[in-house]
């Protein structure tokens, strides 16, 4: 996640020499798996939220980045493109309300200060939910979790497809990172090795020093599918989540001021959620998937 809530623009740059090639696949499993999933999502199939009246809001501007990669960037029409993009666009579509959006790009710095001073009515930028943050501000629910994942060798994939297979074998981990706590928590019998940077465990995995890494799956994947990784490897069980480690997800930050405008960007993510929309912008920036 970015420092201060969002994912280190380090993970940007890297992402961002990704955009759009084909990601390496693996087999969907939830968090302490019990079977397949599908699209993850948070909300109950037999929810009703309803739609707020929205007839006295003059506008609803939406505040983005431009350097969030495949969430937020400048295409090569020097356009504003990405996942965030196309998903404020739904929702203003979902509402009726297209003639009253707007999408205005900031540095990342500036969103809380200007979503404050009513420079715009919600914050679509990957902001993490922090316990300050909710103190000072509404946040929709997620409309994109980011699981951890397992990659290992495409040469010696476990047989049994489970992360028991892997049991007393070393597997890598950022050392200090939440996914290295996860994977101790999450499975004792596993041998963590601690790398000193995301690279170093990549290629730890690539040369063989290790027989699985343990990480973040968006950029475990988009790594598995770019030329860094010479096709070596391929993602592993899972998908896991967890709150307590991972957070909550992807939301949108609105102001407590504001309710209805809260409330309506609820209803049509779980519009866009249960008519597979919000299913089908996702697959137009993760084209295999990392669930």
């Amino acid at each position: 996640m970015r420092q201060g809530g969002i994912s280190s623009r380090k993970i940007c740059v890297l992402v961002a020499l990704c955009v759009l090639i084909g990601l390496a696949s693996g087999r969907t499993a939830a968090a302490d798996p019990t079977g397949p999933a599908t699209f993850p999502t948070s909300f109950d199939s037999r929810e009703r939220i309803p739609k707020p009246d929205l007839s006295a809001v003059a506008r609803l501007r939406f505040l983005t980045t431009v350097d969030f990669p495949p969430f937020n960037f400048i295409d090569q029409t020097g356009k504003l493109a990405g996942f965030h993009i196309d998903l404020v666009r739904e929702i203003c579509k979902e509402l009726d309300i297209i003639a009253k959006c707007q999408i205005q790009a900031l540095p990342f710095a500036e969103l809380r200060e200007s979503l404050t001073a009513d420079a715009g009515e919600a914050v679509v930028a990957g902001m993490a939910v922090t316990t300050g943050l909710r103190r000072d501000f509404a946040f929709s629910r997620p409309y994109l979790r980011l699981p951890a994942r397992f990659a290992v060798r495409a040469t010696a994939v476990p047989e049994t497809g489970t992360a028991a297979a892997l049991t007393g074998r070393p597997v890598g981990v950022v050392a200090g990172s939440v996914h290295e706590a996860m994977l101790k928590a999450y499975f004792p019998t596993l041998n963590p090795v601690p790398f000193g940077t995301l690279a170093d465990m990549q290629g730890g995995l690539a040369a063989g020093k290790v027989d699985a890494a343990f990480g973040d799956g968006l950029q475990m994947a988009f790594w598995l599918g770019g030329p860094g990784a010479g096709n070596c490897c391929r993602l592993f069980d899972g998908p896991y989540f967890s709150d307590a480690f991972l957070g909550e997800g992807l939301t949108i930050m609105t102001r407590k001021d504001e309710p209805a405008v809260g409330g309506a960007i609820d209803h049509a993510l779980l519009s866009l959620s249960r008519s597979g929309r919000l299913a089908e912008i996702y697959l137009r920036y993760f084209p295999v998937g990392i669930y």
